[in-house]
């Protein structure tokens, strides 16, 4: 099966060419750990973990890496506002993520790799760029890179300099630099002391004193230790495209003379709450933490998916009760299906199509890793099977529980059914059997009881079958 991935860089869809005699090689932007992460920080992550585990599930080899920015300006100034280390900021916001990833199921990350266990690399690349020429020096300020010495700077978002002078969030600010555009490779810090933690800022030795590494180099130096020059496919929020991304480029290519620095980019779309921008100062900031309070992390994962990851989410109260629904109607399916693969007293049947399903559901998946498509597949094919599946034969039952479980397990979904309570399976007992005595009157009574409870009794061919009301 061909694989299609849109790719940024060229504007256009492209053949994932699968490598020979070593894993693909995939990296994304993770956290700088000042806070906590919020849900348009789940939805970037949830993506990539599946996408991952379905190229997996493919035979394909992936090393996914990610990096962790732990240490920032975001990370100091909370520092300096707690009162307390940026060590300590950092590690508690990690253990964070780190948490929220877990319960989002999000297992898919090959290694995690942290800014501050890489500062020899970082130093390594930043000398490289002075060597070329790509970077300079700023008296008692830091090293910069010199966006005007690379002639491809603005390739991947299709920005001049001249663009990018104005409202860009992390370019540092210089009275000295010689473009707007230039950004810090390494921070000078405020003593000639050995390494030391100075007004709450790290500072580690350099060949030109003691200080720490700006934001962007981060990510190249990481990359290139595991990946070497040149990698598979770089993904990411939509945001980082300018200017982080676009100063990976130039920092990359610029020291390895090697183009492209990636084959493919991926980009995600942006989260909005309630068709806001997330914003604390708005009152309208959802952490993954607030979000797990009151849903599951499959109904994350499917309202997740069911926006093409290009395309913006805009989550409402009302989306959740959407996505709350389609997840239980699953898991309906998928208890139906397995008390029909258990007791069924069809002797033979074909009902279903798994092999049209099949086909269609993996070719929405290999066009740009279409899930909202997938997933519409997937939905009409239950909608089409729900009212025959007492019609099914254990081995047909079997065969469309395999697949749909298998399926669903491709995208990432575990599976953790309604508890019903024994209260409600004794009703459902007591109302079968006043049912096979023929005693409507009582029977109905009791179905009526269960509803105003919050369960449904459907009769069926194996007896009574109990599930939430939707």
């Amino acid at each position: 099966m061909k694989i299609y991935l849109f790719n940024t860089l060229s504007g256009k869809k492209e053949l994932l060419v699968k490598p020979k005699g070593r894993p693909l090689r995939l990296f994304v932007c993770g956290p700088t750990v000042y806070d906590d992460p919020h849900i348009g920080n789940g939805r970037t992550y949830v993506f990539f973990d599946t996408l991952v585990k379905y190229l997996r599930s493919t035979g394909l080899k992936v090393f996914y890496l990610q990096n962790i920015t732990d240490i920032d300006d975001k990370i100091i100034a909370r520092a300096h506002a707690e009162k307390v280390s940026f060590s300590k900021i950092a590690e508690t916001y990690l253990a964070v993520y780190f948490r929220d990833m877990k319960a989002l199921g999000v297992t898919a990350v090959t290694k995690y790799a942290r800014a501050t266990k890489y500062i020899p690399q970082i130093q390594k690349q930043i000398e490289v760029l002075l060597k070329k020429g790509y970077a300079y020096e700023i008296a008692k300020d830091g090293i910069y890179y010199d966006v005007s010495k690379f002639r491809d700077y603005g390739k991947l978002s299709r920005r001049t300099t001249v663009q990018a002078e104005s409202g860009v969030s992390r370019i540092d600010e210089s009275i000295h630099k010689k473009n707007k555009a230039d950004f810090a490779l390494w921070k000078f810090g405020h003593t000639k002391a050995p390494m030391q933690i100075i007004n709450g800022e790290p500072a580690w030795p350099s060949p030109w004193g003691l200080g720490r590494p700006g934001w962007h180099i981060e990510d190249t130096a990481i990359t290139e230790y595991f990946f070497g020059p040149q990698y598979d496919i770089h993904g990411g929020a939509v945001d980082l495209k300018f200017p982080h991304h676009e100063a990976e480029i130039a920092q990359q290519e610029a020291a390895s003379g090697k183009k492209p620095l990636v084959k493919i980019w991926m980009h995600g779309g942006f989260l909005t709450l309630e068709d806001q921008k997330m914003s604390k100062s708005l009152g309208n900031f959802m952490t993954i933490d607030q979000f797990l309070k009151n849903t599951s992390p499959e109904v994350f994962r499917l309202m997740t998916l069911s926006h093409h990851y290009r395309s913006p989410l805009n989550y409402t109260v009302k989306l959740n009760k959407e996505m709350k629904l389609k997840w239980l109607a699953i898991l309906e399916f998928l208890a139906k299906a397995e008390v029909g693969a258990k007791s069924s007293l069809v002797k033979k049947s074909r009902v279903s199509n798994l092999a049209k399903f099949e086909k269609e559901f993996t070719l929405a998946l290999a066009d740009d890793f279409n899930t909202p498509a997938a997933l519409g597949i997937l939905f009409k094919f239950i909608g089409e099977l729900q009212p025959k599946l007492w019609q099914l034969s254990r081995v047909e039952a079997k065969q469309i529980l395999k697949k749909i479980r298998k399926t669903l397990k491709t995208l990432g979904f575990s599976f953790k059914f309604p508890q019903i309570p024994l209260k409600i399976k004794g009703l459902a007992r007591e109302r079968e059997n006043l049912r096979k005595n023929q005693q409507f009157v009582q029977s109905d009574s009791l179905r009526k009881k269960a509803n105003d409870l919050g369960f449904l009794i459907e009769d069926s061919p194996l007896g009574p079958f109990v599930w939430p009301k939707s």
